[in-house]
C-alpha cells in the first residue's frame, strides 16, 4: 500500500500531462508569420489600387 515506488509513478502521471498540455497552448509561429505577410500584401495592393483611382 504504501510503496514508494508506486507514489513515485502517481506524482510522474500529473507532471507529464502538463507537460502535454502547456505544448497545447504555444502560439503557431507559422500561421501567424503567412497572416502578418497577407495583410501587408493587402495593404499593398489597397494602397496601389487608390493611388491609380485617385491619382
Amino acid at each position: 500500500m504504501n510503496d514508494p515506488v508506486e507514489k513515485q509513478n502517481a506524482d510522474a502521471l500529473p507532471d507529464s500531462t502538463a507537460q502535454k498540455k502547456e505544448g497545447d497552448g504555444t502560439p503557431k509561429f507559422g500561421r501567424l508569420l503567412i497572416v502578418l505577410v497577407s495583410a501587408v500584401m493587402l495593404i499593398g495592393v489597397l494602397t496601389y489600387v487608390m493611388e491609380s483611382i485617385y491619382e
